[in-house]
């Protein structure tokens, strides 16, 4: 699946890996988990009622719809978390 959000050129900020599913995959030092993971797919969880794909909704980390899973079970607010190098995500797929 393609990707939420487009990053436009930006060559100035050190690359940082990161881990989706066990997948290697770079952003770029200072972005925020959430623009991580949405330039590279179209939800960050699913709802646990529905299975309906989420994307964050206030992006100011009180509605905590962007809360999103790492390997070690901590759960972390996407869009107010800056990522870190070596981070892993376990983000569930989108049943089709």
């Amino acid at each position: 699946m393609s990707g939420l959000f487009t990053r436009l050129v930006d060559q100035q900020r050190k690359p940082c890996q990161f881990f989706v599913n066990g997948t290697a995959c770079t952003a770029r030092m200072g972005d925020t988990v959430m623009t991580a993971l949405l330039t590279l797919n179209g939800h960050l969880r699913l709802t646990e009622f529905t299975g309906s794909p989420r994307a964050g909704f206030c992006l100011m980390g009180a509605c905590q719809d962007c809360l999103v899973l790492q390997e070690n079970g901590e759960r972390v607010r996407a869009c107010s978390t800056l990522l870190q190098e070596n981070m892993r995500f376990v983000i569930p797929e989108q049943n089709r």
